[in-house]
């Protein structure tokens, strides 16, 4: 059953990757985050990318003439493309490329005022596809000059927070801007990224996570593909993760979940054993 950006509106619907060599990327991702993709002949279009039968992510083919970097690029679901785009405009922002018609929809490319490049969709999305479910990706991260005002900005530019229901909404949490959509969290905004710094790890920019079975597997085939580690490696109460460059230099990054740590039995006195009719444990 299809479904439309209309029933999603503000949520995260799709990410893509725009590369100069279309099948060195085929190769590359596949290799590093295991994705198989449909025969065809590559340049010819957007490809996308599977895992376990289902859909993750795009790669298209870019012009070798092109200035436009090769990057990961989220889009978000809207009910009104033109709309969209205008609001983009009236607050200092960019709309670079659209909207376009293209496949059953119609999709723009734009940059917020801090310069993270974003997309947005009108129309049919993919079936069953959100960021943390799945074969999905994680979740996403904008990581960004002043998380605060990004919010306001993508507030009101995607609806977030609005008063219908199925609506994203925001909440602030341990210094961080926490995207939801239902029950799940699909983004989070974190200030303290820088401008003008030349590392493009450290300007403002969307971050795609994607899940990978073996962290240590993925960082040595993407450095056997010519890709390389651009940060090292993040370890939390939960995930393991690390920045990636890939052969043209788009970023992206891993994450292995961990299971979280079990919490030790409290000790069992005397007493209590004793009250329980025996002091040595019983086998079963």
């Amino acid at each position: 059953m299809s479904t439309s950006s209309h029933e999603i509106s503000g949520a995260p619907c799709w990410v893509s990757l725009l590369a100069r060599d279309q099948e060195g990327a085929r190769r590359f991702y596949g290799a590093v985050l295991g994705w198989e993709f449909p025969p065809g002949r590559p340049g010819a279009g957007t490809v996308v990318a599977f895992r376990d039968g289902a859909p993750v992510a795009g790669i298209g083919a870019l012009g070798g003439s092109s200035a436009v970097p090769v990057a990961w690029t989220p889009y978000f679901a809207v009910e009104d493309a033109d709309a969209t785009a205008a609001r983009i405009r009236e607050r200092g922002a960019t709309v670079a490329v659209g909207p376009l018609a293209f496949g059953t929809g119609r999709a723009a490319l734009a940059a917020d005022p801090a310069g993270a490049v974003f997309g947005f969709w009108q129309g049919e999305v993919v079936p069953d596809w959100a960021v943390g479910r799945g074969s999905a990706p994680a979740w996403l991260e904008l990581r960004t000059r002043d998380a605060f005002a990004a919010a306001i900005f993508y507030g009101e530019v995607l609806d977030w927070g609005s008063d219908p229901a199925g609506r994203c909404t925001v909440a602030y949490e341990h210094d961080h801007v926490v995207l939801r959509h239902g029950h799940d969290t699909v983004a989070r905004i974190s200030g303290g990224a820088l401008e003008q710094a030349p590392d493009p790890e450290a300007r403002p920019r969307w971050h795609v996570h994607f899940r990978v079975p073996d962290l240590e597997a993925a960082i040595e085939a993407a450095g056997e593909l010519g890709g390389r580690a651009a940060s090292p490696v993040q370890t939390s109460a939960l995930s393991r993760g690390i920045v990636l460059a890939d052969p043209e230099g788009a970023l992206f990054t891993v994450v292995a979940l961990q299971d979280p740590p079990t919490r030790p039995s409290p000790p069992v006195s005397p007493a209590s054993r004793a009250s329980a009719g025996t002091d040595t444990p019983r086998s079963v």
